[in-house]
């Protein structure tokens, strides 16, 4: 799927989301009446219905991906860095990265095994002992191409892996690709389809957007997690990839609203689309800024499993994609009835 391809490869880690928002953008333009950027980054884009009911529904994905942000070069030319998001130290080693906007290579530097000590191999090197290396011999060289508060991500190309897709930044980049097909359908309301900014910071962009919008009910699409490999103890999946959308009950952000439950529900049974819910209390989404925006905004969550989230490479089903696409079609027509 090449516009998920594109997504997925564009970098867009939190607070600097412009080449996903350019990609968004021009997918989109012609599917909208209108398309504005607010002060925060949120691209909104309105579809007005030709005739229905006065109900107003966000619908809301985030472009920003985790990732990772340069402090400081050394004079050895190698570059410090922090995180952005949730990253696990331990899957950084020895990964390809590009860093800044020209995509400049590089590769996350680790002593080889051979050089470490006993207690360095026991323990889980810390972001602290690693720098990004870009082939450059001093400082000024580095300086020729980086500067601190450039940004790195994941060197990942897009492709198959068996029949499923391998990517970085599915979560949500993934979402933001079902809300592109959404857009393309009218509904028999208004609709406003946010593409989100600084989620993996703590929801940020979804919070204003839901404020200036005020909607009456709003769904949030997602990647979320799959951990459906096989385990030493029997142990229930947060949610399994094939096994169609993951619906939210309840993670650590919101406790969805049961009637837009009942209906994501009825609707995949009507329609004989597979769907799953996810294991309650993990995780969380912007529904959780959405949700407590002005007076209150009923909340739902719908999500595609995805293995290895918040990692260099993820992997999804084509299948289960396409069922959250004709999922959420299906649902959004039925809207206006249940509430």
């Amino acid at each position: 799927m090449e516009l998920l391809k594109a997504l997925s490869e564009a970098p867009g880690v939190s607070g600097h989301e412009g080449a996903v928002r350019k990609i968004v953008r021009e997918a989109i333009a012609e599917h909208v009446d209108e398309l504005r950027v607010d002060h925060l980054g949120n691209l909104i884009a309105v579809k007005r219905p030709r005739n229905g009911s006065a109900l107003k529904v966000m619908l809301a994905a985030h472009m920003d991906e985790v990732g990772l942000m340069i402090v400081r070069i050394g004079s050895d030319g190698l570059l410090k860095f922090r995180t952005v998001g949730g990253v696990d130290p331990r899957i950084l080693l020895a990964k390809a990265v590009y860093v800044g906007d020209d995509k400049v290579p590089g590769i996350i530097g680790v002593k080889p095994v051979h050089l470490q000590k006993r207690e360095e191999r026991e323990r889980v090197l810390q972001v602290e002992d690693l720098a990004i290396d870009i082939g450059a011999t001093n400082e000024n060289q580095a300086k020729e191409t980086v500067k601190p508060g450039d940004y790195a991500t994941f060197a990942t190309a897009f492709g198959p892996v068996g029949d499923l897709w391998k990517g970085k930044a599915f979560d949500d980049r993934v979402g933001c690709a079902v809300l592109i097909e959404l857009l393309k359908e009218d509904y028999p309301f208004e609709l406003y389809g946010v593409f989100t900014v600084q989620e993996e910071l703590g929801l940020r962009g979804a919070r204003v957007a839901a404020y200036d919008i005020n909607p009456d009910v709003a769904f949030v699409l997602e990647g979320t997690i799959a951990d459906d490999l096989p385990k030493d103890k029997d142990t229930s999946p947060t949610t399994e990839i094939g096994k169609g959308p993951a619906i939210t009950l309840m993670d650590r952000s919101f406790i969805a609203d049961r009637r837009l439950v009942k209906l994501l529900v009825e609707t995949a049974q009507a329609n004989d689309i597979p769907y799953q819910f996810k294991q309650p209390g993990v995780g969380g989404t912007d529904a959780g800024s959405i949700h407590l925006a002005r007076e209150g905004v009923p909340s739902a969550t719908v999500a595609v499993p995805c293995r290895y989230i918040h990692s260099p490479a993820a992997l999804m089903s084509p299948q289960d994609f396409q069922h959250t696409v004709a999922l959420m079609t299906k649902a959004l027509q039925r809207l206006p009835e249940v509430l």
